[in-house]
C-alpha cells in the first residue's frame, strides 16, 4: 500500500500537472470504485482544481465549490499519467480523470477491487474520511510518547494504526523499527523514555529520507514505479537477505497477507520471533535464536 512518502510524491507530481486546471470529466469503468452517490460524480466536471491534500494514505483533490475527490489506493491501486488522446484504461483501469494536459488514470492490479473514490462536499465531509492519525512531523516528543503509550500494543501495531499516526504502513514501519533497533513485538507500555525518543527520531528520519529519495528518483516525471519493495530498504521485503548493518539474515513473521521483516541481531537481541505457521508446525524443533537457526543451516 502506498504510504506517506509515496503519497507525498504522488501529490507533488499531480500539483505540477493539474493545479488550477479544469477537470473535463471522470470516466469510472468499475462500479465498485465509487463509494458515494451524493454529490454525483458528474458534478465534478468543469470545475478547476484548487488544491491537493494528503488525508492519511488518501489523496484528496479539491475542486471549485469545495467539492473533493478522495482516492484511497489501498494495496494494489496506482496512479498513472497519460498524454492527451491516450487510449482508455485497459482491464486494470478503474477510472480516468480528464485534464487538458492528459488524463490521470487509476488502475489496480489483481482481481480484488479495494481501491476507492469518494466524492464529498465541504471540509466537514472531507474530515469525516480522516481516521484521525497525527502527523509525525507536526508533534513534539511529549505528544508522540503520549500517543504511543495511551494503549498497550506491539510497536508494529501502534505505528501502523491510522488512528494514532498518519500515513505509516507495513513497509515503512519495518524500516523505522530497524533504524530504531527495536523489536516489532515490543509492547508500548514497556518502552523507556529513551527508547520512545529513539523511535520518534527513527520515524522522522526514515520518512524524511524516503521522501527525499523518491523525489530525487522521480524528478519531474510522474511516479510510475510505486512499490512497497524498494532497493535500498534495510529489511522490508528482504527475508533471508543480509541485514545491511550486521549481515545477519533478515527474518519474518507472517500473519494473514501481511509480513513483518526484522533483523534478529539488531532488533531482538538474537531472539527469533515466532512465525505462527512454522512455530506451530515445528513445535519443540522451532529454533529460539538466530544462532540456533544458523546451526541448523536454514539461513
Amino acid at each position: 500500500m502506498p504510504e506517506l512518502p509515496d503519497i507525498t510524491v504522488y501529490i507533488e507530481a499531480l500539483e505540477r500537472r493539474i493545479a488550477g486546471a479544469p477537470l473535463r470529466g471522470i470516466r469510472v469503468t468499475n462500479p465498485f470504485l465509487l463509494r458515494t452517490a451524493e454529490p454525483p460524480v458528474a458534478a465534478a466536471a468543469g470545475r478547476r482544481v484548487t488544491g491537493l491534500e494528503r488525508i492519511g494514505k488518501r489523496i484528496a483533490i479539491g475542486l471549485e465549490g469545495d467539492l473533493w475527490l478522495v482516492l484511497h489506493l489501498m494495496i494494489a491501486g496506482r496512479l498513472h499519467w497519460r498524454p492527451p488522446g491516450a487510449k482508455p484504461p485497459g482491464r486494470r483501469g478503474l477510472a480516468a480523470f480528464g485534464f487538458p494536459e492528459g488524463p490521470v488514470v487509476l488502475a489496480e492490479a489483481g482481481s480484488k477491487r479495494r481501491a476507492s473514490l469518494h466524492v464529498v462536499q465541504g471540509r466537514d465531509a472531507l474530515q469525516a474520511l480522516d481516521p484521525g492519525g497525527h502527523e509525525v512531523f507536526e508533534i513534539d516528543g511529549a505528544r508522540f510518547g503520549a500517543l504511543l503509550t495511551r494503549e498497550n500494543h506491539t510497536l508494529k501495531r501502534a505505528l501502523t494504526d491510522p488512528r494514532i499516526f498518519s500515513g505509516i504502513g507495513n513497509a515503512f514501519s519495518d524500516e523505522i523499527l530497524h533504524r530504531a533497533r527495536l523489536s516489532p513485538v515490543a509492547m508500548t507500555e514497556k518502552l523507556t523514555p529513551a527508547q520512545i525518543e529513539t523511535l520518534r527520531q527513527a520515524v522522522r528520519e526514515t520518512l524524511a529520507h524516503w521522501i527525499d529519495r523518491l523525489r530525487t528518483e522521480t524528478g519531474d516525471d510522474f511516479p510510475e514505479k510505486v512499490t512497497a519493495f524498494r532497493d535500498g530498504m534495510a529489511v522490508h521485503g528482504r527475508y533471508g537477505k543480509p541485514c545491511p548493518d550486521c549481515g545477519t539474515a533478515v527474518q519474518r513473521i507472517r500473519h494473514a497477507s501481511n509480513e513483518t521483516n526484522y533483523c534478529p541481531r539488531c532488533q531482538t537481541g538474537g531472539r527469533l520471533l515466532a512465525d505462527r505457521a512454522l512455530s506451530r508446525l515445528l513445535r519443540k524443533d522451532w529454533p529460539r535464536t538466530i544462532d540456533e537457526l544458523e546451526r541448523m543451516g536454514r539461513v
